[in-house]
């Protein structure tokens, strides 16, 4: 594990796993965590499916600090995120009455339904987050919190608790990117990332304007450190020919 916390993401529904839905939530969630010194050591797609959910949230609660899901938790027969989550650490189902008064709240006598009470259902001893989109809240039981799968809820569901995450440095990046393929520069890019076990480098291809290049992205929490490694590869792409950009 990561001297530091460390996060992991599950990201629940056949939408995603089906293609109608591109996930935004990953990508938010991992560089929000990142800007707090939290890094996302593992993310997974899984099918609405009760017993694959609760692995999930098994496995991956053990793995790291903090376990977001993302889906789920909404009024219909196939929002079952609750009820895998409340299995996964062996507790009931129960309806938070504080949750329960939120809703009611927030929509006019008639249109208080079952269907719409459903999403005030949380694992018991669950603790509320504030939803200040739509009113129907997530829930945080142990190191998972439970957010809704709508990028724009989950984005404020995340930025409600945010404040109570306690993280580490911020994780900071520094780019370098050059047209030296990969394979002609893997040698001596190994023996830099075997110089500097302290921070990741990652080299990923890219293409542009018809050009074919490389961006090498280090990452770490220290600056100092960042930039001696982004020097060294300026140095190696340039005795390799090449006149990179920083």
């Amino acid at each position: 594990m990561e001297p530091g916390p460390t996060a992991a993401v599950l990201i629940i529904g056949n939408e995603v796993l089906s293609g109608r839905t591109q996930d935004q939530n990953l990508a938010f969630l991992a560089r929000r965590l990142g800007e707090m010194g939290v890094p996302v050591i593992e993310a997974r797609v899984v099918r609405d499916r009760e017993e694959e959910i609760v692995q999930a949230v098994r496995q991956l609660r053990d793995r790291c600090t903090w376990l977001f899901t993302t889906g789920g938790i909404g009024p219909t027969h196939d929002d079952i995120t609750t009820g895998a989550v409340a299995r996964a650490f062996g507790v009931p189902v129960v309806r938070h009455p504080e949750a329960e008064a939120r809703l009611r709240a927030h929509y006019a006598p008639g249109e208080v339904t079952e269907a719409r009470l459903k999403m005030a259902d949380v694992p018991e001893g669950a603790s509320l987050i504030d939803n200040p989109v739509s009113t129907a809240p997530g829930y945080r039981i142990g190191n998972v919190f439970v957010l809704a799968g709508v990028p724009v809820i989950a984005q404020a569901m995340f930025e409600s608790l945010a404040p109570a995450l306690q993280g580490g440095p911020p994780i900071r990046s520094r780019t370098v990117r050059c047209r030296t393929p990969e394979g002609v520069m893997a040698g001596p890019l190994g023996e830099v990332q075997r110089r500097h076990p302290e921070v990741e480098i990652g080299s990923y291809p890219f293409f542009r304007r018809g050009e074919v290049g490389v961006s090498l992205v280090v990452r770490g929490t220290d600056p100092e450190a960042l930039e001696v490694v982004v020097r060294e590869l300026v140095e190696m792409l340039r005795g390799l020919g090449d006149d990179p950009e920083t």
